[in-house]
Formats: C-alpha cells, structure tokens, sequence
C-alpha cells in the first residue's frame, strides 16, 4: 500500500507538474511558481534547479522506463551543457537568466556537485558519452580548485577567487566549510563511482568518510555539527535534523557502492547512532522538526525535512529490521499526504508546514525548491520495496 500509494503520486503527481514547466522557447524549466500558483516565466532559472531537475527526470526514466522522462531529462541536459556551463572559466554558474545568460556568475563546489550527480545519472539513463565527459571536467576541476588539505572549499568568483561563503551559511554565521556541501559532495563522487568505478573517485570518497567519522560527526551528542572554519572547528551549537537523516542514508549508500569492509566497519556505527537519536528527538507529532539552535527547536515541517525522513527511516528499518522505523516512514508519508501534497490544481508540495499544520506561504517553485528530495523519496521507497518483495 505504502509504496502503491508513492508510485501512484510520483506518476499522477510530480511528474506531470515537473513536465509541465519545461520552457520550450528558452530551454530549461522555468524557475518560480508562487505560493498563489502565478508562473513567473522571465524568473532568474538557478542552475541548482536545473541540476536536480535533470537528475530527477533521469531517475525517473531508469524506475519506470518511459521514454518521454528521457526527453525531459535531455531537455534538462541540454540547458546545463548549452547555458549553465562557464565555456571561458570552466564550472557552473550560480544562475541564469530565463533566456539562459549569466545572472550570478558565483562559482560554488555545492552547484559544481549538483551537476556532477545529474550528469552521472544522466549518463547512465540516456548512455550519452558526452555527459560523462562534462561530469569528469566538472571532477577534476573540483578536485584542482576547490579543495585544500582539510577539505573542501565553498565559494568562489567566476574565475575560481575564494570569496565569502554567504550562499550555504544561515544562523547568522559565515561558514568556510559546510556540513551539507560535503554531504553532496560525497553524495555526487558516490553516483559519479556507481557508474564508472573509477578508483581515484573512490579514494576521495574514502577521504570524505575519514572527515564525517572524524571532524563532522560528533561522538559527545551523537549528531553531526554543521557550520565549520577551515580546519572544521564548529563554529555554532546547531542540530540540523533533516542533514542527519539525510547524511545516515546517504553514507550508507556510499558504503554500499563502495563495497570497502574497513569503511563499513568505521561509518555503519555512525549512521546508526545517527537514525537513533533523530527518532527519539525530532519525531514528533508524526513527522519530523526542522533543527535545534542552543537547544532551542524550530517546529517548522519543512518539505525535504519530510521526505528525507521518509527514506532514512525506511533505511534504518532495512539495516536493522526494527519495525518501528519501517512504521515511521510510513507515518510521515501519511503526514505528507494529509498537510503537504497540495490539492490546488497545478501545484505540487508546500515549502513548509507551521505546528498547527497550516502552510507557509512560500514558493512552490524557485531555485531551492524543487523535485529532488520527494522525487528522490519516491525513487527509494520503490527501489527498496521492489527489493524486500
């Protein structure tokens, strides 16, 4: 019934509604759709946006075979070959205006990720060479320029300047390393090595596990911190729920294609504790809050906080086989649909939802929000039902 039920909305649903923004004359997608469902056909097209829309579509086509979600993904592929990619400096712009030239020309190693997960997948759904060749461009130039001994680093100029990081900094600090960049750095090298099993992607995942296990993760509260300085000393007493689920399954991903047994013997551990201590903290009233500051919790239900849950927890059932995991995500999903899922015709999931369950009146569309976490949820709780039937 639960994944029945999950096929059925990423069918009539998220598809048809991602499709339906497909910009014909400018290529791409367009970029902002209000919280009143006005389509904004000259906004600003992020190219974070366009990234996860290609993986989406990519994806989508590899779950379910139809040809049509190939072309969405080309669609998507196209823009990002044509438009999002600096020909003179080399990388992904920021963003783009809707005729796709250069709006933000800011260089970051979170969008030069995002790419490279999209590029993968593409790669693997459409076999297009050519995809595989930007994503490894993309790899290399984020291994050559956005990178010191610690880590990796964050903000840059069009021509790859180191400049402030106030693009994935939030609770009034400026971050030179971020929890989450490296999350989706690990989670792009993670796809980027499912499809060519390149050894030297693999020692950077490997270096990766090595900076979560031993600077990122934090054994005292058993979270993982999330704002750093360049060496990764926290800089703010923050627990980012939705990065905690979301990193617990996604560092089991990688230890699943990585196939390394000392790695698995090192993180498993880790993911566990995490899944644990998210439960029995920010699952609350069937669905999960967003974070605690200096121990202060936001109750906001926000959108990919949801769906992120939605998988981790299905995975901490399938690692462990406790069945009040596998309950939970069930749980949330029945959350999603009841205060979510929007039945406005044209619309598809709120931003966020307040304590009483009311919406926020944010955007359904714009360079954030977008179908990668509920598509992704949907990807998963297939994936993974298909396997345990």
């Amino acid at each position: 019934m639960f994944a029945t039920e999950i096929k059925e909305h990423l069918v009539n649903d998220l598809i048809p509604f991602w499709q339906g923004l497909k910009d014909e004359e400018n290529g791409g997608f367009y970029g902002y759709l209000s919280y009143d469902l006005k389509l904004d056909k000259k906004a600003v097209k992020g190219c974070i946006l366009n990234s996860r829309i290609l993986w989406f579509f990519s994806n989508a086509y590899m779950v379910l075979g139809d040809h049509s979600l190939l072309e969405s993904a080309t669609h998507a592929y196209q823009f990002l070959k044509e438009h999002c990619v600096d020909d003179e400096f080399g990388g992904v712009f920021w963003s783009l205006t809707y005729d796709g030239k250069p709006e933000d020309t800011t260089k970051h190693t979170y969008n030069q990720a995002f790419s490279i997960y999209a590029l993968a997948s593409y790669y693997d759904a459409s076999k297009n060479p050519e995809a595989l060749e930007i994503a490894w461009k993309l790899y290399d130039l984020v291994e050559s320029k956005c990178k010191d001994e610690y880590g990796y680093l964050e903000a840059f100029t069009r021509s790859f300047e180191p400049e402030e990081n106030d693009k994935l900094s939030e609770n009034g600090v400026i971050a030179e390393k971020t929890m989450n960049t490296l999350l989706h750095v690990f989670e792009a090298y993670t796809e980027l090595y499912r499809v060519t099993k390149e050894e030297k992607v693999a020692k950077q995942i490997c270096f990766m596990m090595d900076i979560i296990k031993d600077k990122v993760f934090n054994k005292e509260i058993g979270r993982q911190e999330v704002f750093f300085d360049r060496t990764w000393n926290t800089l703010i007493d923050l627990y980012s729920y939705g990065h905690d689920i979301e990193t617990a399954w996604l560092v089991d991903r990688g230890l699943e294609v990585l196939d390394d047994e000392a790695y698995t013997n090192m993180l498993s551990p880790i993911t566990k504790i995490i899944t644990e201590n998210i439960y029995n903290r920010a699952y609350i009233d069937h669905s999960l809050v967003n974070e605690s500051e200096n121990g202060v919790v936001d109750t906001t239900r926000v959108w990919w906080v949801q769906a992120e849950a939605v998988v981790g927890f299905l995975n901490g059932y399938q690692k462990q086989g406790d069945k009040k995991f596998l309950d939970a995500s069930v749980d949330i999903w029945n959350y999603i649909k009841k205060y979510f899922i929007d039945k406005r015709n044209g619309s598809e999931w709120f931003w966020s939802v307040k304590e009483d369950h009311t919406p926020d009146e944010k955007p359904i569309v714009e360079p954030w929000k977008c179908p990668y976490h509920n598509g992704r949820m949907c990807f998963e709780v297939l994936r993974r039902m298909k396997d345990a039937s």
